[in-house]
């Protein structure tokens, strides 16, 4: 318990957000994408339904909402079978105080333009683990 409260006095609580990845154009891809702080810096990893098979999807964060995000605010890495992780220099709190922004997957580089999931951040969907 000691060392909870420690945790929690001297700022080193982890921040996550879990948002929702809704499916677009009949894709199928559905899942999450959970943003977590680490050491300052925003952890990216999204979990949808896999498209086609060893296809890199290209996602980003961009400005704006679903399901017609703006422009891309920060790269991430690909989404392949599925999965992505990227580690982006800003941290949660940076992220939230610049909403509307959205995590949005493209089927491919070369369908860039065809998004294959979408998921608004959204300042209530913060969770302050414990």
């Amino acid at each position: 318990k000691d060392e909870e409260v420690m945790m929690k006095q001297d700022g080193a609580m982890m921040q996550s957000v879990t948002l929702a990845m809704k499916e677009q154009n009949n894709s199928r891809q559905m899942g999450t994408a959970t943003i977590t702080d680490v050491e300052g810096k925003a952890k990216v990893v999204i979990n949808v339904a896999a498209g086609a098979k060893n296809v890199a999807e290209p996602a980003h964060i961009h400005l704006g909402a679903c399901p017609t995000p703006g422009a891309v605010a920060y790269p991430l890495s690909a989404v392949m079978n599925g999965v992505s992780e990227t580690m982006i220099n800003v941290s949660v709190s940076e992220l939230l105080g610049k909403l509307p922004l959205a995590v949005n997957v493209h089927k491919s580089a070369a369908e860039a333009k065809i998004y294959v999931s979408c998921g608004d951040i959204a300042a209530d969907a913060m969770m302050m683990k414990k």
